[in-house]
This record gives C-alpha cells, sequence and structure tokens, in this order.
C-alpha cells in the first residue's frame, strides 16, 4: 500500500509539472511586450520569403498577437502578397480564406483630404498595399477627441470620424496594417502621376 501511495503521489507530482509547463508555454505565448514583438518583427519569420516591410505607424504587439492566434490565415495572406503578380490582377475581389480573409484590386482615382472621411473596423484587419504608384494615407489615434460622422455600420464593418490626421506615403515598397479601432483614411492625392493601383486585403481579427 505504500508503494502504492508513493507512486499515486510521484504521478500527482509529474502531472503537477506538466500542466504548470503547458501554463507557462501559453503565457510566454500570448505575453507579448513591445521589446518582444519588435524582435519578432525584426526576425521576419512571418514574412517566409516576403522583401516586403511593414510601415509605421504599427501595432506591434497587436500584429504579433493576431499572427499567433491566426497563423494559418496569415500565412495565407503573406503567400497572396509573395506569389501573385499583383501588377497583372485585374480588379475585383479575390477570395483567400473564405469570408475571414479576402483581397480587393482597385484602380481608384486619387481623392482629396476629407476630415470626416476617417474610418475604422471592429471586426477586421486592414493591410493596405499600393502596388503602383504613390497615394497618402492618414491616420490618428482614437485616444485624441474625434466626432463621429457617420455612425458604425455593421454590415459594411465601418464607422467614420471627423480628425485631423499625420499623413504617410505608401509605395510599392511598404505595407500598411490597420487593426480594429484604428482610425485611418487612405486612397488622398500624392505629388506622383502614375495611376494607382491598390490592394486592401482583409482579415477577421481574433477577439
Amino acid at each position: 500500500m505504500k508503494h502504492l501511495s508513493a507512486y499515486k503521489s510521484l504521478y500527482i507530482l509529474i502531472a503537477f509539472i506538466i500542466y504548470a509547463n503547458v501554463c507557462a508555454a501559453q503565457g510566454m505565448r500570448t505575453a507579448w511586450t513591445e521589446k518582444t514583438a519588435k524582435a519578432w518583427l525584426k526576425e521576419k519569420v512571418w514574412a517566409n520569403g516576403l522583401k516586403l516591410n511593414t510601415h509605421e505607424p504599427l501595432n506591434v504587439v497587436e500584429f504579433a498577437k493576431q499572427y499567433e492566434a491566426n497563423k494559418a490565415n496569415w500565412d495565407k495572406v503573406i503567400a497572396f502578397l509573395r506569389d501573385r503578380n499583383l501588377e497583372l490582377m485585374a480588379p475585383g475581389k479575390y477570395p483567400i480564406s473564405g469570408e475571414d480573409v479576402f483581397a480587393i484590386v482597385t484602380e481608384p482615382a486619387p481623392k482629396q483630404l476629407d476630415s470626416a472621411g476617417f474610418e475604422s473596423h471592429r471586426n477586421f484587419i486592414d493591410l493596405h498595399y499600393v502596388i503602383k504608384g504613390e497615394e497618402k494615407i492618414y491616420t490618428q489615434d482614437k485616444k485624441d477627441s474625434v466626432i463621429v460622422s457617420k455612425p458604425y455600420d455593421e454590415t459594411k464593418d465601418v464607422e467614420n470620424y471627423a480628425v485631423k490626421g499625420t499623413a504617410y506615403t505608401a509605395t510599392p515598397k511598404y505595407f500598411f496594417l490597420f487593426f480594429p479601432g484604428e482610425l485611418h483614411e487612405p486612397g488622398i492625392k500624392s505629388g506622383g502621376s502614375t495611376p494607382v493601383k491598390k490592394l486592401v486585403i482583409k482579415i477577421r481579427a481574433v477577439k
């Protein structure tokens, strides 16, 4: 009986150690910090051969969290950017992973900055990439005071705001990522004369 009791205690101890290690590993996967996320971004394992770089502003911690939580779909996004001849793709919608991930190719006419035209989303992450030409993308931190110019439309997953923002130039060298709640106004006229061809990939966010 003493032997059985000893084996039972040993079994419980081993089970506890395994459980603790699993919990610790899970904690490491989810406890992203600015420092660890930046190191992950710089290593570019996530890029899997993609030559493009991300552009600021970038919520690198959220990128790391979303990629880790939904690696299969993010790998499909990276493959789409890496393997397709985007310049030859006709305007239209392209499924990547059903309705959870899809691409939209457009050849939009540049627009003037509209202070009421900022947008954010609740369910989808936006990846913006200028295939050809250049445009301005304006961003703003929602923590600042903003006015809702158009209430949230659930069918389009968009809410619009009136706010001033900071301009960034989008070119074929980089892509931009905007996570749920992050304000942005893309497609603004830049100084370039080349017609713009644009790719937006919508990725359902993991909540």
